[in-house]
């Protein structure tokens, strides 16, 4: 297959793109690396040993996205453009609403000029809201979401489910992420945030390098084992697979699915910073500090749906989340800058 990465040098997206390379499609990615680098496209070709056409746009942008389809012949489209900070998603709604929304309805205007009707979408667990019971089914009513950032992934879901019933042709994946974490084994790719962490992970590995003085744990009451948040956290290696595995479906059926991809496994903050230290041997301080609006106890996926229907689950486990996270950053303690 060829396919189209929209926000493709992004930390999910280049994973993604090499298990594609690996799997012996061929990719282009569009990307105009607001949170995101060149080099990550360029180290993501190192791995592979293939060529992926970089192209520097906007996905918003009508007349570069028809250059692009122009240009080539798409067999699916992987959408992972959009802006994805949760906090910085209250403080600037209306920029989130427009540029995710905008860059969803070009993308789809444009593939349907050109006849591309198989995509996969990058949304998120977020989309679920205050769940009332754990796991969290694709059936289950979302009863809202917390943050702009969230809304506009169920926005952009709902979309989609509107393309697929107006037009019985379009193929859609709706893939509803937990919390990817990790990096790719080699150490060559991985999340490279801007600023102070928003996301766990890239907290923890920032102090155990020593760029911050210790990791702030909102909460420590609430109904969990320890009393710290439980999330369901997942390699993004085995999400980069589940990706694959989207694509492949997609190209074989019509419509719209909702799919989780999670391990199924909930593991709280101490869970994380316990095995962090324990397969690193790297101390993380940390404080307990008041809870964060909008946090709820305990979130975790049931991925029976991702099996049954795409012949996937997570193989790689909490020690091979920690490993990596550590290896990207003490290999790389500038991410991608020199």
């Amino acid at each position: 297959m060829h396919i189209l990465l929209t926000g493709g040098a992004g930390y999910i997206a280049t994973h993604t793109c090499l298990q594609l390379l690996a799997a012996g499609h061929t990719a282009v990615i569009v990307d105009n690396f607001v949170n995101s680098k060149p080099e990550a496209v360029r180290r993501t070709e190192e791995l592979a040993g293939k060529k992926v056409e970089l192209i520097e746009a906007d996905v918003a942008d009508r007349a570069a996205m028809e250059a692009v389809f122009s240009a080539h012949h798409f067999d699916a489209v992987i959408h992972f453009a959009g802006l994805k900070a949760v906090g910085e998603s209250v403080e600037q709604p209306l920029r989130y609403y427009r540029n995710n929304l905008d860059t969803t309805l070009t993308l789809c205007e444009t593939m349907a000029a050109h006849g591309c009707k198989r995509l996969v979408f990058s949304s998120s667990a977020t989309v679920y809201g205050v769940p009332d019971k754990v796991p969290l089914r694709e059936d289950m009513f979302c009863k809202g979401c917390t943050n702009p950032y969230g809304w506009t992934k169920y926005m952009i879901e709902k979309i989609l489910q509107g393309v697929c019933n107006a037009d019985p042709e379009w193929s859609v994946v709706l893939l509803r992420y937990f919390n990817p974490i990790g990096a790719h084994e080699s150490g060559r790719i991985g999340e490279n945030p801007n600023g102070i962490p928003n996301n766990l992970m890239p907290y923890i590995t920032a102090v155990a390098a020593g760029r911050l003085s210790h990791l702030n744990v909102y909460g420590n009451d609430y109904k969990t084992h320890d009393g710290t948040g439980v999330r369901d956290y997942l390699h993004v290696m085995d999400l980069a697979d589940g990706h694959v595995a989207a694509c492949d479906y997609a190209m074989a059926h019509s419509g719209c699915e909702i799919i989780n991809l999670g391990t199924g496994i909930g593991y709280s903050v101490l869970d994380i910073v316990n095995a962090f230290e324990r397969v690193n041997g790297i101390k993380v301080p940390y404080v307990i500090g008041p809870r964060r609006a909008g946090d709820v106890d305990m979130v975790y996926a049931d991925p029976e749906k991702a099996k049954r229907l795409l012949g996937w689950s997570a193989k790689r486990n909490l020690d091979d989340m920690c490993r990596d996270s550590w290896r990207w950053q003490k290999n790389n303690p500038n991410g991608y800058e020199a």
